[in-house]
């Protein structure tokens, strides 16, 4: 165990959730997955080997999906409310174990504590509304064009859900999706990232707990680890009617080929390149606040982060000039520390892709307003903590259009009324998440019109980060089109059919058509 893991109470984080020590680092306490190779977790905070798992065998992936096959059969004929019940206890247990959970959740992937925290409170959420929801999955009624005839609809249970997730959020996404999922009444398995697997392991423990006690059937909620080679095997199984997958656009088209091409169902969560403009109207307090977190939060590697700000030329420097004092207030640190505001990348790779965007927006002819670079040093052995950056650029740079996850800014400005603003918007191929700073109505109600943003997000004098479980989350273009966590989200985890009963002694047929025998 390292030196932070010992301050910070990462070993008692992970006894408590049931991860045990060993001497090579963390296992289970079981191979769930015995005949895998071993995937080795370090933590982006200090490098530190935090456990290994196994990765899954075709054997393994062959057993868990049977089980799920067996176990939906079951677990479909339980009365809503009665599943709705054990997603609860599933949530006491997660209130409980609030603070383990989001401690690893940062150790682990390199958030703050306090994002890490707010990522288990978005479980805590979604659980809610799924319970609430177990009483709703409601159809509807109509009138039948048929005398003595009534039609309905209904919605059944589709089955096995496929769920992929990313490291930048390693638990709330699947909470997302197997919260109303279970609720629904299909089974669900699981490939959490290969590079945040200790947490995926950590939520298995919470769900086995809570569904052994409440004599759940086997294979409702269940794990599968490794690289994309594992994703496949459930991308191409046409036992999975549902593949929900969170990532990069370029993972999103793979997957969404390979489901389409066996007419299954996709739900996908993917790229981002979202803008906040900033008009003459706008409070330049809240757009500051907007920008920064939006853009430094969980270091840039949220779907939702703030990649661009559009200023109208007559605030900008006032505006620019702001932002990139805020930033001089930075700290950059240990994400379990409460006093740094950020922690660091994932891993040396996504050190490499932002020191490539760096230089890419200076050679198309950008300017670096905050310097960048990668930090060195005591509290930075993991080589993979790097210096928030901003970059005035134009919105057509090559880099620009690509999202690179990491924390790097581009400030442009934008002339005339808001028209030509939501033009630079919306000039991306990804539509995911968008907002507007102003205190102008018309304005704020123009980029809310069919002809205002784009995206599947659209935020009024609030930034781009984040998002409340109520309302349906999920963008446009290639962000994918999927919608998931709240509102009527939930129908994609389900199969619609429509009902007709003929309550008489005749059997008319529709529109008039005569068939005598």
């Amino acid at each position: 165990m390292s030196e932070v893991a010992e301050k910070f109470g990462i070993k008692q984080a992970l006894k408590d959730l049931g991860l045990q020590e060993t001497n090579n680092g963390t296992s289970t306490g079981k191979d769930f997955f015995s005949s895998g190779e071993v995937i080795e977790s370090y933590s982006p905070v200090d490098g530190a080997l935090i456990g290994k798992v196994k990765a899954t065998t075709k054997e393994d992936y062959e057993k868990v999906i049977t089980t799920a096959e067996a176990g939906f059969k079951e677990w479909r004929t339980w009365p809503a409310p009665l599943r709705g019940e054990v997603v609860r206890q599933f949530n006491d247990e997660l209130r409980r174990l609030k603070e383990p959970l989001g401690k690893l959740v940062s150790y682990e992937m390199g958030k703050s504590y306090q994002e890490g925290l707010g990522e288990v409170q978005e479980m805590i959420d979604i659980c809610d509304f799924a319970v609430g929801l177990s009483r709703q999955l409601h159809g509807l009624t109509m009138h039948s064009e048929r005398p003595g005839h009534r039609m309905y609809e209904q919605y059944h249970p589709l089955g096995v859900v496929g769920i992929i997730s990313a490291f930048n959020f390693p638990v709330a996404v699947w909470s997302w999706n197997t919260a109303l999922a279970w609720v629904c009444g299909d089974a669900c398995v699981w490939k959490g990232s290969e590079k945040t697997p200790l947490t995926s392991v950590a939520c298995q423990n919470i769900a086995a707990r809570v569904f052994a006690e409440n004599d759940v059937p086997a294979g409702i909620s269940s794990l599968i680890t490794g690289d994309y080679k594992v994703g496949e095997m459930m991308t191409n199984d046409k036992r999975v009617p549902l593949i929900s997958a969170t990532g990069s656009i370029r993972m999103g088209k793979i997957v969404a080929q390979a489901v389409a091409a066996r007419l299954g169902k996709s739900l996908l969560e993917l790229g981002g390149n979202n803008a906040i403009i900033v008009t003459p109207d706008a409070d330049i307090k809240n757009t500051v606040i907007g920008a920064v977190f939006g853009a430094v939060g969980t270091c840039g590697q949220r779907c939702t982060s703030t990649r661009r700000v559009i200023i109208h030329e007559s605030i900008y420097d006032k505006v620019k000039d702001a932002i990139v004092k805020a930033y001089k207030q930075l700290r950059i640190g240990n994400p379990l520390d409460e006093n740094n505001h950020v922690g660091p990348l994932i891993d040396k790779d996504a050190v490499k892709n932002y020191q490539s965007a760096l230089d890419k927006v200076v050679e198309e002819g950008g300017k670096i307003l905050v310097e960048g670079g990668v930090l060195e040093g005591k509290g930075y052995e993991s080589g993979c903590y790097v210096k928030p950056a901003i970059a005035e650029a134009k919105n057509d740079f090559k880099i620009v259009q690509h999202e690179t996850f990491a924390p790097v800014l581009y400030i442009m400005k934008y002339s005339g009324d808001v028209s030509n603003a939501l033009e630079l918007q919306n000039g991306v191929v990804q539509g995911l998440s968008s907002a507007i700073m102003t205190n102008n109505l018309r304005e704020a109600e123009r980029f809310l019109s069919v002809e205002g943003s784009d995206c599947g997000i659209a935020n009024v004098n609030i930034g781009t980060s984040g998002a409340e479980i109520g309302g349906a989350f999920g963008g446009e273009k290639e962000t994918g089109g999927g919608r998931e966590s709240g509102s009527d989200a939930w129908k994609i985890y389900m199969r619609r059919q429509t009902n007709t009963i003929n309550y008489t002694t005749e059997l008319p047929l529709a529109q008039g058509i005569k068939f005598d025998l």
